[in-house]
Formats: structure tokens, sequence, C-alpha cells
């Protein structure tokens, strides 16, 4: 069992990667899932995450459920869901790049799994999307996935600080400064977008309660008085 996962966690999480690698697959021949995914969940309950998590990964798999379930949208969604779980597979916080490592792993371990190119072309953009949460018009799939990983932004007070505070832990490394300049520069570049979510569901649900939280939370890290661990 990885930590932070329950064996049932563990178990769910594998059976669901199964299950999306067997139908991204289409009755194609390919090796077992199961090496793969547990390689992909070592990855995501490595010790230097603590928002970047395997929670992190079931929260955005079951927001690409829920926007093709209740929104009717969602595109090729096995695709977008091998995305899902490859878009942080690589993190490291004290280093650039990560969304074009955890791409090229996707490259690498999609093609012995089995994928076609085309197919591990599009997992590997749509990691790459991540980067600026900013698809294309009509680009369904890529809309899904940063929908899906942005919805975080919509959450409950509660459920937004914490997320917040998470995301200071991983960057401990960080004067409490340079970490606020970083941050607000974020921000920013969130409430720039014309829009934060761009499914019809994720505009209509999300989109309000996500600019709410990232104002205050910008207004918090800019106040005047502000001062560490304020």
């Amino acid at each position: 069992m990885t930590a932070e996962l329950t064996a049932s966690q563990e178990q769910d999480l594998l059976a669901r990667w199964a299950a999306t690698l067997h139908a991204a697959r289409a009755g194609r021949e390919g090796p077992d899932p199961l090496p793969y995914g547990r390689n992909l969940l070592t990855r995501w309950t490595e010790p230097q995450r603590r928002y970047h998590t395997a929670t992190h990964l079931r929260a955005v798999l079951d927001r690409i459920d829920e926007i093709a379930e209740k929104g009717g949208e969602g595109g090729e969604l096995e695709l977008v869901r091998l995305a899902a779980w490859f878009h942080d597979a690589v993190y490291r916080p004290d280093r650039s790049e990560n969304e074009e490592r955890s791409a090229a792993l996707a490259e690498k371990a999609l093609a012995e799994a089995g994928l076609t190119p085309r197919e591990i072309a599009e997992v590997a953009r749509l990691v790459r999307l991540t980067v600026t949460h900013d698809p294309a018009p009509g680009d369904l799939n890529g809309e899904t996935l940063c929908d899906a990983d942005l919805a975080i932004l919509a959450a409950d007070l509660d459920t937004y600080t914490g997320y917040a505070a998470a995301v200071r832990e991983e960057y401990a490394f960080v004067p409490e400064d340079a970490f606020r300049e970083g941050r607000a520069a974020v921000l920013r570049h969130l409430l720039a977008l014309p829009q934060l979510f761009r499914t019809p569901y994720g505009a209509a649900v999300w989109e309000e309660r996500a600019r709410e939280n990232l104002e205050r939370e910008l207004a918090e890290l800019t106040a005047p008085d502000a001062t560490p661990g304020g």
C-alpha cells in the first residue's frame, strides 16, 4: 500500500487506471496495466507533495466524470483520463518543466502500453496544456481536463484554505516574500483569463465561486499589513 492511500483507495484507483487503459486501447493487445498504474501511484505519493497528491488525482478524475455525466461534455474521455493520471506524475516544486517531464513520461509509458501515436500525442498535448490552463475554443479534451484540474478553485472556503496552505507547504523552501509575489502572479494570471472554466458545466457551476476564492486569496497575499504566517 502506498503512503497516503488506504488499501481500498489504492485498489479503486488501480481499477480505474486499468479500466481506462483497456478502454483507450479499444480491444488492442497490450501489456498488463497494473505495473504502470502502481508506478504512477508511487509517483503521486512522493514525500515532497502536499497538494499534488493522489487525493488531487482522485479529485481530477472525479471532476472529469462529473463534467461528462452532469454536463454532457467531455471529449475523448479515456484520453482525458489518461492525461489526468500523467499531468502531475513528475512533480518537484524546486524544479521547472514538471509538465514537460510529465508529458515525456506519458509518451514513453503509453507507447509501451499499446496506444497509437495519435493517442499518445493527444495525451501528451493535454498534459502540456496544464501549464497555462488556456485551451483553444472548441478543444473539448483540453477544456475538460483543465476544468477538472482547476475545480479545486471553486471549493468551499475551508477546503480552498486547506488547498492554499498545502501549496504553501510544497514551497516551504521559498522565503515568504518571494512566495507571496510568485503566488500572487499565478492568481493574477488565472483571474486575467476571460473564463477560468471552458466547458458549459464548469462555467455555470464553478466560475463565480472560483473567482471569489482567487480574489480573496490575492487580497490577503497583497495586503499592506500582510506578514509571514499572518
